[in-house]
């Protein structure tokens, strides 16, 4: 009663968030949340009750209730329950029905439902055939979208497997959808041991669960014209712990294996395209174009989020790329030596010409070779050597040599001649 008082007091809240939820919905959302709506005001009817609901005993022959099959989903008995599915199907809906479209949902909500109804017939009749207790029959009342919603949290799954719904720490890591499915059945186990919950609830989530799961993963018809999803990220393994899904995928493949040989599976089937201008691209059952690139932002994310660094590195680093052009414009915008070390007494050179004798002259007696600044016409060609002058100066006395034609090296040249005598000389060098 407190919590039914609390809902009330709430209600203008909770019909604001309802109606904005809700808005921005599908067709078929906004329709199947009217006759959820309607379903729970026919809930205070207990006839009307016992003739929507599903009652084992009474959908099994010899009576045949089929409707009922159909129409258990939108009756609901609780407020709460009406409020928890009128969000799920808004969230849900906004997410999966663009993405597959009103007709695909509008047969994913009435296989889940139907198979949840049938399966769950059966459950009961297998525990009446051990128990041999006519009340799991004739007393028991399916009803509710428990197992419609079991279902959304495995297309979710299919869909955004790695978005993280609670980022604290817990034992088994971070919860994401891939956890959702699981969760969900393990809390109304636990619900159900602790009298707190119905065990008619655990049955139709677990069965919400396997339908939806082999639906999606075997026969859900893409637009590439495709079946199933045969992701490694959805197989039935990924529904537990990492612990636990090593044995739990041998189970699975043994059960796959038998289907295939009963010809209830088909085998998967890869296609290698050969002709793919970067590699060979790898596609599989179920790999929608728009499925493939939801897989592929985090990848690319990832990569985006390296370039930006590695180009913000680059621009960091200083300094331009060394220039390999070994061009005479590129010798001519080298920098020149420093000519701090030149006696102010003589002219700047234009062109510093070093000798191989210089070395070898001693300290006391250097000699330095001024050469004549070079014509205008001869700075354009710098690649070629400079020509030889005619006259050698000399801080101790002028030698007049021959006139030469020839641009020959230094060491060719009568100044070489001049060196060496200045070498053999006794007198002292100012």
């Amino acid at each position: 009663m407190a919590s039914t008082s609390v809902v009330f007091r709430n209600l203008p809240v909770i019909k604001q968030s309802l109606i904005a939820i809700i808005g921005n919905t599908g067709l078929f959302v906004k329709f199947v949340c009217v006759l959820l709506i309607i379903g729970y005001g026919l809930s205070f009817s207990e006839t009307a009750v016992e003739v929507l609901s599903v009652t084992p005993g009474y959908l099994l022959p010899p009576t045949f209730w089929l409707w009922t099959a159909f129409t258990h989903c939108f009756l609901e008995v609780r407020l709460w329950q009406v409020c928890v599915d009128l969000v799920t199907l808004g969230l849900c809906g906004k997410l999966i029905e663009p993405l597959w479209g009103s007709f695909e949902m509008v047969l994913f909500f009435l296989l889940v439902n139907v198979c949840v109804a049938f399966i769950s017939a059966l459950f009961y009749l297998i525990i009446y055939m051990c128990t041999f207790n006519p009340e799991v029959l004739f007393s028991v009342q399916i009803n509710g979208m428990a197992g419609y919603i079991a279902g959304l949290s495995v297309a979710v799954k299919q869909i955004m497997p790695d978005h993280v719904l609670l980022h604290t720490r817990t034992p088994l890591g971070k919860i994401s959808n891939r956890h959702v499915p699981l969760c969900l059945f393990l809390t109304a186990l636990i619900l159900y041991v602790c009298h707190l919950l119905e065990g008619l609830y655990t049955t139709m989530i677990g069965c919400g669960i396997a339908v939806s799961w082999v639906y999606l993963r075997f026969y859900q018809v893409h637009s590439n014209g495709t079946r199933g999803d045969m992701a490694e990220t959805f197989a039935f393994s990924c529904f537990f712990p990492t612990v636990l899904q090593p044995p739990i995928q041998v189970v699975g493949d043994w059960v796959f294996a038998c289907l295939v040989r009963a010809r209830v599976c088909r085998r998967t089937v890869r296609r290698y395209d050969v002709g793919a201008p970067s590699s060979i691209a790898i596609s599989l059952p179920g790999m929608d174009p728009h499925d493939a690139e939801r897989r592929r932002q985090k990848a690319l994310r990832l990569l985006s989020a390296r370039l930006n660094q590695d180009k913000g590195g680059g621009e960091s680093g200083g300094g331009a790329w060394p220039t390999l052009d070994d061009s005479p414009g590129s010798r001519a915008q080298s920098p020149t030596p420093s000519t701090s070390s030149t006696s102010p007494l003589l002219p700047p050179p234009t062109h510093t010409h070093t000798t191989p004798l210089q070395t070898g002259v001693k300290a006391s007696k250097s000699v330095t070779i001024a050469l004549p600044p070079e014509s205008p016409s001869s700075s354009s060609t710098a690649a070629s050597p400079p020509p030889v002058p005619q006259t050698l100066s000399s801080p101790l006395a002028p030698h007049h040599l021959p006139s030469t034609s020839s641009a020959q090296g230094p060491t060719s040249s009568p100044a070489v001649a001049t060196l060496v005598d200045l070498e053999t000389e006794s007198k002292p060098v100012t």
